[in-house]
């Protein structure tokens, strides 16, 4: 007989026994309250005696339980291999944002913290494949999340965008997001722009972008930046123009006694 039909058992042949019982005690003490024996027996009912077991192994407590680590998908997959992996999906997916952003999202979440390090290091890989597309995507996916807002990051941004030859859209990204602040955006990001419009012919905005430079006396760190000027300011009639740069800057071209060229920088007051 199983277990429970035992039990079962046992517990139908008690009940009748109890019932018995009070109606023996009802007659004979119609008066009285309710036996304590009778109480006890009710108590009893749920301490009905089984077969004789083994006693179970441990338990683990709850509070044992909350002090265990807790493992996040994914956390003991090596930093390089989840990297390699997304790099991997995202080169093989068609030029989607939905796939795009869909795959973005379910690596993501095996992350405790946003991964910006990593993604940075997805974003070098994909650079190096030419995988300009999936550059933006990845970036304003990023962008999306409220992470990665940086100038660097804008910077990559119109870099993708004008290999992928989508140069009036990183125009719209400087002037909103970089060329607004001419007076503290790194020459970096600056020279980067002026040979975006040098490439793509955008003379007018290349000139106009070194004047405001200049309006706020921002000296160019190389010729090469001070040359593409100069041949805008050819290409597009403005002799004078020229020449005054050219002239201005022409300690660049100058090369110094080590082989390298000469560097301007702001003039320094001197104490007296």
């Amino acid at each position: 007989m199983s277990r429970v039909a035992s039990i079962t058992k046992l517990a139908r042949q008690i009940n009748r026994l109890n019932q018995e019982r009070v109606h023996f005690i009802s007659s004979t003490y119609s008066t009285l309250p309710e036996s304590p024996i009778y109480t006890q027996t009710k108590q009893d009912e749920t301490k009905i005696p089984t077969t004789r077991t083994p006693n179970p192994p441990p338990q683990i407590q709850i509070k044992d339980i909350k002090s265990l680590p807790k493992l996040e998908i994914g956390e003991n997959i090596p930093r390089r291999d989840k990297i390699s992996f997304l790099v991997t999906t995202l080169i093989d997916l068609q030029d989607d944002k939905e796939s795009i952003y869909n795959t973005l999202d379910a690596w993501v979440a095996w992350e405790r913290e946003f991964p910006i390090g990593a993604l940075k290091n997805v974003l070098l890989a994909l650079e190096k494949q030419q995988q300009w597309h999936k550059v933006i995507q990845v970036i304003k996916w990023m962008l999306s999340k409220g992470q990665g807002n940086t100038r660097g990051t804008y910077g990559q941004l119109i870099r993708a965008l004008d290999m992928d030859r989508r140069v009036e859209e990183a125009h719209e990204i400087w002037k909103k997001k970089l060329g607004f602040d001419l007076h503290s955006v790194p020459w970096k990001l600056c020279k980067l722009m002026i040979s975006v419009y040098y490439r793509n012919n955008m003379l007018e905005d290349l000139v106009k972008l070194f004047k405001g430079l200049e309006g706020f006396d921002r000296k160019p760190p190389e010729k090469s930046i001070v040359q593409r000027v100069a041949d805008a300011y050819e290409v597009l009639g403005l002799s004078e123009e020229k020449e005054r740069v050219l002239e201005k800057y022409k300690a660049l071209f100058v090369e110094s006694p080590n082989g390298r060229f000469k560097k301007i920088g702001r003039s320094k007051k001197i104490s007296s």
